[in-house]
């Protein structure tokens, strides 16, 4: 028997960070989010005689003889968990991402979905998107124990804009209907930029969130502001006001870089330069930032197309929103 999903990672507009606990505990978060198609994939194949784990990104692989020896060792672990959670028995089973870790685009919870919405399917089960969103948060934060919210399991099962809030365990996920071919017009306006240096998020945000959680006014108050900036976001977006956007992005980067001094690393700061320079109206770090990707909002697909010309040495990824999520065949 075999099995296959799929489900993309996402671009966050504004919010993330507030949809991590201990702020959701306390707080309401909120995130503007959405997905792009880059995916996260999974193969299952069922039976055999040991666990084939295989991660083509990675390029790694590992054969373990029985559950009594599929331990955490640092070696796809994710995996692991994965099956351990699961318990299919004997399997084959691979992944492969669009998307390498390290880029703030939230490629491991759309790796989570995926793995889930696999191994439940093996399973006979056909939960609702809302639920693989749970179940993969829970197996990267509580089964891995990476701290993380949720806005990257909900972008990689859902697809499409959102306008996503938390309060504690709770998620309301509300679709943003954008105006009739804004989406095509707002995705060549945007450039996602690689930074050249990878980050790992879990180290950041637990440093960021035992700051809101002493009581740091300036994190606090950075964050409060993000959930407003998120909130303002959804109606400019069912406008199609691209300059609206961009300052509301511009201003959700300022108030990333209040929360860790190291949010913004010199070639980002560098990269930023060169791209207002050449006419962007606003940027900021996907996902957690410190490292990973950034991207910049110009007012039309034409004076974007003219900065990636002229910004060169620079990696450039593919902007194409993904309307569906997650996918089992």
């Amino acid at each position: 028997m075999m099995i296959r999903s799929s489900a993309p990672v996402r671009l966050d507009f504004a919010g993330g960070w507030t949809d991590v606990a201990p702020f959701t505990d306390h707080e309401r978060g909120a995130v503007v989010n959405a997905a792009i198609e880059l995916r996260a994939q999974v193969t299952l194949q069922l039976g055999g005689e040991s666990f084939r784990l295989e991660s083509e990104e990675m390029g790694r692989s590992v054969e373990i003889p029985n559950m009594a020896t599929l331990t955490p060792n640092g070696d796809l672990d994710l995996l692991k968990a994965a099956v351990r959670m699961y318990r299919p028995g004997p399997c084959r089973l691979l992944t492969r991402s669009d998307a390498p870790s390290g880029l703030g685009l939230g490629s491991s919870g759309g790796m989570d979905v995926a793995l889930v919405a696999a191994l439940e399917r093996a399973l006979g089960r056909f939960p609702s998107a809302t639920e693989l969103a749970h179940r993969a948060w829970d197996l990267e934060v509580r089964q891995l124990g990476i701290p993380g919210g949720k806005q990257d399991q909900f972008a990689a099962a859902l697809g499409g804009f959102h306008h996503l809030t938390f309060s504690g365990d709770e998620v309301t996920a509300a679709p943003i209907a954008l105006p009739a071919g804004f989406a095509d017009h707002l995705a060549k306006s945007i450039l996602l930029c690689h930074t050249d240096e990878s980050r790992l998020s879990g180290r950041t945000i637990a440093r960021v969130m035992s700051r809101y959680a002493a009581g740091d006014t300036r994190v606090v108050g950075a964050l409060r502001e993000m959930v407003d900036l998120a909130d303002r976001l959804v109606p400019a977006l069912e406008r199609g006001d691209v300059g609206e956007i961009a300052r509301l992005v511009e201003r959700n980067w300022a108030m990333q870089q209040e929360l860790d001094d190291g949010m913004c690393t010199t070639s980002m700061a560098a990269l930023e330069q060169a791209m207002k320079e050449a006419g962007a109206l606003g940027g900021k770090a996907a996902g957690s930032g410190a490292g990973g990707t950034m991207f910049f909002v110009f007012d039309d697909p034409a004076r974007a197309a003219s900065a990636r010309a002229s910004v060169r040495d620079v990696a450039y990824l593919p902007v194409s929103w993904a309307s569906e999520g997650v996918r089992v065949w």
